[in-house]
């Protein structure tokens, strides 16, 4: 699963690191506006345009909007607008300037309540998915959430596969150096999928599949040349 051919040119792990998540095609956001005395600013249920990606309201003063393929999202009052590859904070600044030709001192509050990332641990039927709670979980927190590396997983080749699967970024990561898990700290992204290498069967693991069957034909041999030798 998920093999790489021999020689594969894995891309270039980012030198450093974005120090929190970036807004993504498919995110849905929880949207509020206020004005900086606390107040809620706009009543979502008369808000008017177009309602396809718009979602049912989770309380009194928070709905949710998808962010469409494109990184626009189509929020009340402003309509379609580009929030993506922004952070969470760089995404309410700029809502906020937006507001502030219509309202007094708006102030935006946005969150993602959908971002999750698929982990292969290195072991077989041990895939989780994990949902990021934190604008800034890295790679190496994300492992640890899901349990650690599996016993049989390869610490030394860990894949990170981002972006569209027809056309992803491979990066891989080392963890079983210190100088390798320098580069565990990178922000993941929506969608991210990090794959543990197993190990392969050893000559070990062989023979011990292979001793209760050993066994079994021992025995038989055994009783065989007992019940051979009384006639």
């Amino acid at each position: 699963m998920l093999k790489t051919p021999k020689g594969f040119e894995f891309d270039t792990p980012p030198e450093t690191s974005d120090p929190e998540y970036k807004i993504a095609p498919n995110d849905i956001l929880s949207f509020r506006l206020y004005t900086n005395d606390g107040f809620r600013l706009i009543d979502f249920t008369t808000s008017t345009g177009n309602t396809n990606n718009q979602s049912m309201m989770q309380n009194n003063s928070m709905f949710s909007y998808l962010v469409e393929y494109d990184g626009y999202c189509n929020l009340p009052i402003l309509g379609r607008t580009y929030i993506g590859n922004m952070t969470i904070r760089e995404a309410e600044l700029a809502l906020e300037a937006k507001y502030a030709e219509l309202y007094i001192d708006p102030f935006v509050l946005l969150d993602i309540t959908n971002r999750r990332v698929t982990i292969f641990p290195g072991s077989e039927g041990t895939g989780k998915v994990i949902t990021l709670n934190n604008n800034n979980t890295t790679l190496i927190e994300a492992i640890a959430q899901a349990g650690g590396l599996a016993t049989r997983g390869k610490a030394y080749k860990i894949k990170l596969i981002r972006g569209s699967l027809k056309d992803p970024k491979v990066y891989l990561i080392d963890l079983s150096t210190i100088e390798g898990a320098k580069k565990a700290d990178i922000i993941l992204q929506a969608n991210d999928i990090i794959y543990v290498e197993p190990i392969g069967i050893t000559t070990r693991q062989v023979i011990a599949e292979a001793s209760p069957i050993v066994s079994v034909i021992s025995s038989l041999i055994t009783l065989y040349l007992v019940i051979t030798q009384l006639n």
